[in-house]
Order: C-alpha cells, then sequence, then structure tokens
C-alpha cells in the first residue's frame, strides 16, 4: 500500500522548485520530520541546502525533527521565516481575522489596530509600526512583497498573545500585518500592545515584534532597482520550536 504526502511551498522555496506544492507516493504512512526532509534531499540534491534549513509544519504548527508527521495531515515546508521565498500573488482584496490578529492585503489602519487594546484596565499602549525604506545596505529598494500562510500565520499570532498574556498580567496585543506589494513608506505591520504599567509595556512589545519575526510564517522578498531576493531569518539558525526568550 502507498500514501500521498503533499507538502504546501511557500516563498523562494515554490519559486525554487516552479511549483506550489509537491507530491510523494510513499510505503510509509508517518515519518520522522527529518526523514521526510531526508527523502526530499534525497530527490532533489540541488536543494539540499535550502532543505536543511526547512521546518516542516503539520496541521499548521511546527514539528521538530525528532517528532512525527503522517501522510494524513495538513503538511507544509516552510522556509526560514521573516523574509523567505515565493512566487504565488495573493488574492487581492482579501482580510483574514482571529479577531485581534489580521493579515490583510490592503493598507492598515493603524489607529484602528489600536483601538483593539485600549481598555480602562490599561494605562500604557505602544504600537510597532515596521514599514519599507529605500536603502538597505546600499541597495536601493523599489517595494516590498510579502507572502503568508495565512491560517498557520494566524495562530502563531494568536499564540504571541498568549505568550505575553501569561508573562505581563492583563496585557493586551493587536497584530495586523500586510502581504502582497508594499511601497517605499508604506506600513508592513502594525503591533498594538497594551498593560497597565508603561514598563511593562515597552518590554512586551519589543517581545512581540522579536517573536513575530522568530515563528510567524510571513516572508519577505525585497524588489531593488536591479534585481530581487527573498530575505529569510537574519539573526542565526532559524529555530521556531525553541522555548520563548526574553528579548
Amino acid at each position: 500500500m502507498t500514501y500521498i504526502w503533499k507538502l504546501q511551498l511557500f516563498a523562494g522555496l515554490a519559486q525554487r522548485f516552479g511549483q506550489a506544492d509537491i507530491t510523494l507516493e510513499l510505503e510509509q504512512e508517518k515519518l520522522l520530520a527529518n526523514e521526510l526532509k531526508q527523502l526530499l534531499i534525497g530527490q532533489f540534491p540541488e536543494q539540499e541546502r535550502i532543505l536543511k534549513s526547512c521546518f516542516v509544519a503539520a496541521n499548521q504548527a511546527y514539528r521538530r525533527d525528532d517528532q512525527l508527521v503522517y501522510a494524513s495531515e495538513e503538511l507544509a515546508l516552510l522556509p526560514p521565516v521573516s523574509g523567505g521565498e515565493s512566487n504565488t500573488e495573493p488574492e487581492r482584496h482579501t482580510e483574514s481575522h482571529f479577531d485581534v490578529y489580521s493579515i490583510t492585503d490592503q493598507p492598515i489602519n493603524v489607529e484602528q489596530v489600536m483601538n483593539k487594546v485600549i481598555t480602562p484596565a490599561c494605562g500604557a499602549t505602544l504600537l510597532f509600526v515596521g514599514t519599507t525604506r529605500e536603502f538597505t545596505e546600499g541597495l536601493r529598494t523599489v517595494y516590498l512583497h510579502y507572502e503568508a500562510y495565512i491560517p498557520m500565520a494566524l495562530k502563531m499570532m494568536q499564540q504571541i498573545g498568549e505568550e505575553i498574556a501569561e508573562r505581563w498580567e492583563g496585557a493586551k496585543v493587536a497584530i495586523t500585518h500586510r502581504i502582497g506589494q508594499v511601497d517605499l513608506a508604506e506600513i508592513s505591520v502594525v503591533i498594538a500592545v497594551a498593560t497597565a504599567r508603561r514598563a511593562d509595556c515597552y518590554e512586551a512589545s519589543r517581545y512581540a515584534i522579536e517573536r513575530l519575526k522568530q515563528i510567524v510564517p510571513i516572508w519577505k522578498k525585497e524588489i531593488w532597482e536591479d534585481g530581487s531576493e527573498w530575505k529569510g531569518h537574519q539573526l542565526g539558525p532559524w529555530d521556531p520550536t525553541a522555548p520563548a526568550s526574553d528579548y
């Protein structure tokens, strides 16, 4: 008996493989995540370096290399986040919500995001607003293109909010991230954090953006005047399964 394994591809992986998913027919119903990656490396040895840096997601949750994955699960192969690789255009005029967590292809209303966290119990509110800058390491950016594994990205945003609420009692968090083309000086992400005290608010806001870069499957492609590149995790080896740390 053979089992059909289908892995969704995102960002530069889709571009490298020239397709949005990979389908395998295997005799195994279950494999360790690393065994699945090794099978892929065997079939696509020219992609070994990028495949080794990827993580397998099953049912929209990261799996460590030593954890089992099953053919029947919703599987995805995710390159390093906070950048990444892809050629799939997002559907226009769409927006997805988990209440205070949102991914949209439309311009972000900063005040609207902020209002999601302001309550009488919170005396401090901070906004992190990420925008497209023109020059990076001497290269002039024309615009950025973002892609997301939307259902999993929303779950990871919710996880960040839950982590913050555990660390800073009573903290409120709202996150909106844009996908598609984001031009110079336009907003790509807004994170609103509200806490009872300002010191906690500063700490929680920093935690939120750093954690977003670690675990939320959103990728960024920089479009320059003379080329482009998908940008992955920039802070050393990427491990979204590692325990949350203090930032």
